[in-house]
């Protein structure tokens, strides 16, 4: 698997964004180790980046890499599906 650009937009304060970030950093530790590149971006201090990303609320999780982008909204506290949907195949009309 190639590597995988993961964005996590939070509020640094929020309570839920910080069991995202807690969540996230889990997750790509045990089961992504070594093929995930994450970046957390606070809203308040760079909200010129989630304008661009169309974030309309917080945290959301946005995997870049590899294509097509995907998007979770929320806690990301449901490992199982948080995993499905990064694991979830290229879109092979882009390949």
């Amino acid at each position: 698997m190639s590597e995988m650009l993961l964005q996590l937009y939070v509020v640094a304060d929020n309570v839920l964004s910080k069991r995202a970030i807690d969540n996230i950093r889990d997750i790509c530790d045990q089961s992504l180790k070594g093929r995930v590149r994450l970046e957390i971006i606070d809203v308040v201090k760079e909200p010129d980046r989630a304008e661009h990303a169309k974030i309309l609320a917080t945290p959301t999780l946005i995997r870049r890499l590899p294509p097509p982008l995907r998007r979770i909204v929320g806690d990301l506290s449901d490992r199982g599906m948080v995993e499905a949907v990064l694991a979830s195949p290229a879109d092979p009309l882009q390949e």
